[in-house]
């Protein structure tokens, strides 16, 4: 589970998710199924759809209060940096996801 890999308070990750879907009536337990592939959509979500949804509502470090950076970069494909709707998110992540895969290929 994804509170579980994370040294964060389960509430914590409760708050940041349902923040980002405050107008939705989803459970959060949902929406961590969703995000570990146990389910394949929540609502109109997919697990990329509802990644993208975080990465244009919280910063680089509150997306690491989530998940571990082998999580975040298996989900930060070019595709899905792509599909994100401001440039400057764009430019960030492509830069992020180069950083983070040359950080990850050395602490293996």
């Amino acid at each position: 589970m994804i509170d579980e890999k994370l040294n964060i308070n389960p509430a914590e990750i409760n708050r940041l998710l349902n923040n980002v879907i405050w107008d939705y009536t989803f459970n959060v337990n949902d929406l961590k199924d969703l995000l570990e592939g146990k389910k394949d959509n929540v609502g109109h979500y997919t697990k990329e759809s509802f990644f993208l949804k975080l990465l244009e509502s919280y910063s680089w470090f509150t997306l690491l209060k989530i998940f571990t950076p082998q999580q975040i970069l298996h989900l930060l494909t070019i595709s899905n940096i792509n599909k994100l709707k401001k440039k400057s998110l764009v430019n960030k992540y492509e830069y992020l996801q180069k950083r983070l895969q040359q950080a990850l290929s050395t602490s293996d």
